[in-house]
């Protein structure tokens, strides 16, 4: 099918909270779009350590993970993080590469914002079958 990219708004949820607290000025809200590769085999958001620094994210916890080659290693896990994607948006937690490394969208923020992968056009898009999309209410 080939990798399929999308351009995913990424955004320091705690600023979010503060601003709706009126604790924090809204140009202060700390956010960035990031080109992300799509990776169902992902199972959660991976950020690098650039990133992390630039939406400024504090760690939970630090996670084994099994990395694509099979060696586990211990990463951060950082977050609040609120992603959006077209009309979608979804608030988690994300674990860190180290330092550049490609950041991956993973299928649990996929199915929590009810986006997939379109094969044709090799594209992200929302889900078309959508129960507000297409007219009716939860099957």
């Amino acid at each position: 099918m080939g990798m399929v990219y999308a351009d995913i708004e990424l955004t320091n949820a705690f600023d979010l909270m503060k601003a709706e607290a009126g604790e924090l000025p809204e140009g202060d809200i700390r956010r960035m779009t990031v080109r992300m590769l799509v990776d169902s085999g992902c199972g959660t958001l991976a950020i690098n350590n650039n990133i992390r620094e630039q939406l400024g994210l504090r760690t939970r916890e630090e996670r084994a993970m099994q990395m694509a080659d099979e060696s586990v290693v211990t990463l951060d896990v950082v977050g609040p993080v609120e992603l959006r994607f077209e009309n979608r948006r979804s608030i988690l937690e994300a674990v860190v590469l180290p330092g550049n490394a490609e950041p991956l969208l993973g299928a649990i923020p996929m199915q929590d914002m009810d986006v997939l992968v379109d094969p044709h056009r090799h594209r992200l898009i929302v889900n078309p079958d959508h129960p507000i999309l297409a007219g009716g209410l939860l099957k």
